[in-house]
C-alpha cells in the first residue's frame, strides 16, 4: 500500500472515529433531555399536584389539590386575579349592580363557547346553580351559594320550586342573581367552583345530572368552558389538559398542554424536579429548607398563603364530646416549638382560626398554649394524667409534614397530660371521606381560603356547611354569622365575626396549629407564576421561555 493509500486510509478512520464520537453525543444529548427541557419545544408546563383528585365535578370538589385542576377546566362569572385575589371578569364581561346591593345583572361574553362548540348561556348558569344547591346532590360547598334569595331553603329542602332562588335568565346572554342580603364579596364568590356553569346536556346523556360519579368528567365525556379541555387522565399517574382552542382567550393562552402528576409524597416531589421531571413541585419537605436557601435560593418559593393547619375534633365521639377534653388537647400544643424546628420557621403559630390580616380582619380571640391549664383541664373531665382516657387517634393524609408535626404533637400530649395517641395515615380519598362522615376521633385538617375575607373561614362551622366534617352545631355561632352576612358595616361586620370564633375557640372544636405558606421549588423557565395569596393560578397566564 503506498504512503498516500495508508495516510488516506489513516484519515478516514479517524474521520469515521470523530463522526461516530459526535453521533454518539448527540444520541446521548438527545436521551438526556429532561421532560422540563422538551416541554421548552411542546409548551407543556409540568406541575407537581400533590394528591389523587377524587373527582372533577366543580360542584363536589372540596380538595385544593381537586381546585388546582379544576381552575383549568372550567371558568365561572369572574375570576380571581393571581396576585391580588381581586375578582375580574370571567364569563362575565361586565355587571350591573342595583343601588340596594340586593341585585347583580351579569352580562356574558357573545364569544363564550363550551368545548364541543355550543355557547355558554345564561340558562347554563342557572341550570348549575339549580345542581350546586340540589339536596339529591348534597354538595358540601352549596353554602357558598347562600346569599342568593330562596337558595339555604332549597338545599335544606324546605323550597322545592327552585323559580323562588334569585338565579334568572334574562335572555341567552344576560344573567340576574337577586341576593337575600346584600353581600360585598359577592363578585369573589362567583369565581368559585361551586358557582361554576356545567354543561347541561353532556350530564344528562350520563344519567340523572344530581347524581355523583357518572362518568360525565371522564376523558371524551367532559364538555368544558374553560382555557384547557381534558385529554387524559390516568389514575395515580397523570392528568393531562390541554388547549381549548375555542376558548375565549385562547389565542394569548401560550401553553398547549399542562400536566398534573399527583405525586403524594413531597421526597419523591423534590426528586422529579431535581430530575427536570417537573417544574413545580406541591411542596418542599421542612428539612430541605435550608440546603435550598443555602445552594439555590432562586429556586425555592415561600410565598404568602391564606391557610389555617390545625387538628379538628369529632364532637359527637368520646373522648371529645367533653369540651374539657378538647380544650385541654387544644392547649397542649407549643406551637412555637412546632413552627420554628419542625418546620424551621416556614409557617407561623396560629393561635386562631382566621390567619391575620385576612380582608383587614385579625382575630381577638385566641387558643393559648398553656401546659398548666391544660392539665387542670383534663382532670376536671376525669382524666388526671391521661388516666383512663379512651383512646385518642389522629387521622391524616399521607405527607411528611403531617407526620413530623403530629410526632411533636404527640411526644408533647404524652409528656405533659400522660395522654398516648395513635397516628393512622390514610390514602387521601379514604381520609376525606372518614372526615365527611365523622368516621374519626381526630383529624388533621387544612382550610384555604376561596376569597380574602374572613367569611371564607368563619362560614365553614356553621351548622349547614358540607365542610363543617365536626359533628358541631351551635345555634349562636350560626345566628353571628348569618348577622354578619347581613351587616353592610365592616367595622360591625367583623365584630359579629369576631363573637362567633370566639365561640368556636372556646368550644375548642378545632385545635389551630401554624398559618400556612406555599413552599415550593420552580424551574426558572416559568415566567409570570405570581406570588398567589389563595394558592392557585390561572394557567392560561403562564409562558415558559429559557
Amino acid at each position: 500500500m503506498s504512503q498516500a493509500a495508508s495516510l488516506s486510509h489513516a484519515m478516514s478512520i479517524r474521520i469515521f472515529f470523530v463522526l461516530a464520537v459526535i453521533v454518539a453525543c448527540l444520541s446521548g444529548c438527545l436521551k438526556r433531555e429532561t421532560p422540563v427541557e422538551a416541554a421548552r419545544r411542546t409548551k407543556t408546563l409540568l406541575l407537581g399536584n400533590g394528591a389523587e383528585p377524587r373527582d372533577l365535578d366543580p360542584h363536589i370538589i372540596t380538595a385544593f389539590t381537586d381546585y388546582n385542576i379544576v381552575i383549568a377546566l372550567f371558568e365561572g362569572l369572574t375570576v380571581l386575579d393571581d396576585a391580588t385575589a381581586q375578582p375580574a371578569p370571567g364569563v362575565a364581561e361586565r355587571w350591573d349592580i342595583s343601588s340596594d346591593g340586593l341585585v347583580y345583572t351579569f352580562h356574558l361574553r357573545r364569544d363564550a363557547v363550551w368545548s364541543n362548540g355550543d355557547p355558554v348561556t345564561a340558562q347554563d348558569f342557572v341550570f348549575s346553580i339549580e345542581r350546586a344547591l340540589s339536596p339529591k346532590l348534597a354538595a358540601e360547598y352549596a353554602y357558598m351559594l347562600a346569599p342568593l334569595r330562596g337558595a339555604e331553603d332549597y338545599a335544606a329542602g324546605k323550597l322545592s320550586d327552585f323559580t323562588q332562588v334569585g338565579a334568572k335568565a334574562l335572555d341567552a346572554h344576560t344573567l340576574e342573581l337577586t341576593l337575600a342580603q346584600p353581600t360585598p364579596y359577592l363578585l369573589s364568590l362567583v369565581a368559585a367552583p361551586s358557582w361554576s356553569p356545567v354543561h347541561e346536556a353532556s350530564l344528562r346523556k350520563h344519567g340523572d345530572v344530581h347524581t355523583r360519579g357518572t362518568g360525565w368528567t371522564r376523558p371524551g365525556n367532559l364538555v368544558v368552558n374553560g382555557p384547557f379541555t381534558l385529554e387524559e387522565w390516568s389514575p395515580d399517574q397523570r392528568i393531562v389538559v390541554k388547549k381549548n382552542p375555542r376558548y375565549h382567550g385562547a389565542a394569548d393562552n401560550q401553553l398547549e398542554r399542562v400536566i398534573f402528576f399527583p405525586i403524594s409524597d413531597i421526597g419523591s416531589d423534590e426528586r422529579a424536579f431535581r430530575a427536570g421531571q417537573v417544574h413545580i413541585t406541591y411542596d418542599v419537605l421542612p428539612d430541605r429548607l435550608d440546603a435550598w436557601r443555602r445552594d439555590a435560593p432562586e429556586r425555592l418559593r415561600v410565598d404568602p398563603f391564606l391557610e389555617t393547619f390545625f387538628l379538628r375534633f369529632n364532637t359527637t365521639r368520646a373522648p371529645f364530646t367533653d369540651k374539657r377534653v378538647r380544650q385541654a388537647l387544644a392547649r397542649a400544643i407549643d406551637r412555637e416549638a412546632i413552627t420554628r424546628t419542625v418546620l424551621r420557621g416556614s409557617r407561623v403559630p396560629a393561635h386562631s382560626l382566621v390567619p391575620p390580616n385576612t380582608g383587614g380582619y385579625t382575630s381577638t380571640a385566641t387558643i393559648p398554649s398553656d401546659f398548666d391549664a391544660a392539665r387542670r383541664l383534663l382532670a376536671e373531665a376525669g382524666f388526671p394524667g391521661g388516666k383512663n382516657l379512651p383512646p385518642v387517634e389522629i387521622q391524616m393524609n399521607a405527607d411528611p409534614i403531617n407526620s413530623s408535626v403530629f410526632e411533636a404533637l404527640q411526644q408533647m400530649w404524652r409528656r405533659e397530660l400522660g395522654v398516648d395517641v395513635a397516628l393512622s395515615q390514610l390514602e387521601q380519598r379514604v381520609y376525606l371521606d372518614n372526615q365527611n362522615s365523622l368516621n374519626y376521633g381526630a383529624s388533621r385538617s387544612r382550610w384555604i381560603g376561596d376569597y380574602n375575607d374572613p367569611s371564607t373561614f368563619t362560614d365553614l362551622f356553621v351548622s349547614t356547611s358540607g365542610n363543617n366534617d365536626s359533628g358541631w352545631a351551635n345555634s349562636e355561632y350560626d345566628a353571628l354569622v348569618a348577622r354578619a352576612a347581613r351587616e353592610q358595616d365592616t367595622a360591625r361586620r367583623f365584630e359579629l365575626l369576631q363573637q362567633a370564633e370566639a365561640l368556636l375557640l372556646e368550644d375548642a372544636v378545632i385545635a389551630p396549629i401554624f398559618f400556612g405558606t406555599r413552599t415550593y421549588l420552580i424551574h426558572p423557565d416559568v415566567k409570570g407564576w405570581e406570588p398567589s395569596l389563595l394558592g392557585t393560578h390561572l394557567y392560561q397566564n403562564i409562558r415558559l421561555e429559557p
